[in-house]
């Protein structure tokens, strides 16, 4: 699995989905700009002193992302999609694609991906998970429906 954050803005939510990435074999894909800096000084802080077992690749922007990564299947997370996470049919190798915290995924990619779009329910009321949370369910739901392969 692909786990792709668009323009991260806290340091903590990206290493707490980079650790949780690591233990579930995924790739983590980070796309600029990043509301930190991944410095040796910044990677401690947030407690990623693991980083470097990590799989991560970064890109200058989505296009970037697209260019390098053709033949993705691509289902965006969001808090208010129409498509229930668990409905979603996830294959090896899909790439899930997380918005910013404070932002979230911008409407152009909204709209270009709209049958794609993909939520965990929540109460109507409700604003909506952590980022790393949404990650964590999101993903293991993919590797349940995958068969968990690889992990213990």
């Amino acid at each position: 699995m692909n786990i792709v954050l668009y323009q991260p803005e806290i340091p903590h939510n990206t290493g707490a989905i980079g650790r949780t990435c690591l233990v579930a074999g995924a790739k983590l894909h980070l796309i600029h700009p990043l509301g930190f800096i991944l410095s040796e000084k910044h990677l401690a802080r947030a407690g990623m002193d693991y980083w470097d077992k990590i799989d991560v690749t970064e890109y200058t922007n989505f296009d970037d992302f697209l260019t390098k990564n053709t033949d993705a299947k691509i289902f965006l997370a969001e808090t208010r999609g129409a498509i229930p996470y668990t409905e979603a049919k996830f294959e090896n190798n899909d790439f899930i694609v997380f918005g910013c915290e404070t932002k979230g995924l911008p409407n152009w990619m909204l709209d270009q991906y709209a049958d794609k779009i993909i939520s965990i329910p929540m109460k109507k009321d409700s604003r909506s998970l952590n980022l790393s949370v949404t990650v964590g369910i999101i993903l293991y739901e993919a590797l349940r429906q995958t068969g968990f392969e690889g992990l213990i």
